[in-house]
């Protein structure tokens, strides 16, 4: 039991090592070379948990090589890019000017049933409006309304605009993160003096947030039963 227990934590912290390493772009995106890569090691990385008659490092060398190779290629990728348009493709108009494009419709193998979907999962229901809607290469449709349909922005009135910044977690389920604090220029003294004011202890609060404005939100923990 305990081999089986040391030989799925090794394969388990391989595995996160692995895509930590390959970077948050391939975990929010799946492009073609990296959902080969994806689907390789979970199957690579089964085999010796399956079976204790495996040697561990059948399965952590063929990890470790599709990891260099993922690497390799996401390198090579960024310096040319007929090699980037051979492993991943490249973006497909749908809608071009409102029309549909039905020739990279076709070449996509995308449905009508599926633009329609799509569109309605976004809140667009009338194609028309739609000035360009682009199949990205990991899959993703984005639409891109015309200039009439997209929403009025506070530059386009001349409206004046107070930007406070990013608010940060100051106080969470009770905790204190005082290095968030001190990022903002606030100390303890200013937290207690901010809970005092809405009548609430440290362990009061779910959730308190601030930014460089000292605008906070305060969410108070609710009472278990």
């Amino acid at each position: 039991m305990a081999i089986v227990i040391a030989r799925t934590l090794t394969v388990y912290f391989a595995l996160l090592l692995t895509m930590r390493l390959m970077g948050k772009r391939q975990l929010g995106e799946m492009e073609l070379s990296e959902f080969v890569v994806a689907a390789l090691i979970a199957d690579l990385a089964s085999h010796p948990l399956q079976d204790m008659g495996i040697p561990l490092l059948n399965g952590l060398v063929p990890i470790a090589v599709l990891f260099c190779c993922e690497v390799l290629i996401a390198g090579l990728s960024m310096r040319c890019i007929r090699l980037r348009t051979l492993f991943f493709g490249k973006p497909s108009l749908l809608i071009v000017k409102g029309e549909i494009n039905q020739t990279e419709m076709r070449r996509n193998r995308f449905t009508t049933d599926e633009l329609l979907q799509e569109l309605r999962s976004q809140g667009v229901i009338d194609i028309a409006s739609i000035e360009y809607a682009i199949l990205e290469t990991d899959g993703k449709l984005n639409l891109i309304p015309f200039p009439a349909e997209r929403p009025v922005t506070a530059a386009q009135l001349e409206l004046p605009t107070q930007d406070g910044g990013y608010p940060h977690i100051v106080v969470s389920e009770g905790r204190v993160l005082e290095a968030n604090l001190k990022h903002l220029g606030l100390d303890l003294a200013w937290l207690r003096e901010e809970l005092k004011q809405n009548g609430l202890e440290q362990n009061d609060v779910y959730l308190m947030t601030a930014d460089e404005k000292q605008n906070v939100y305060l969410a108070r923990k609710e009472e278990t039963a």
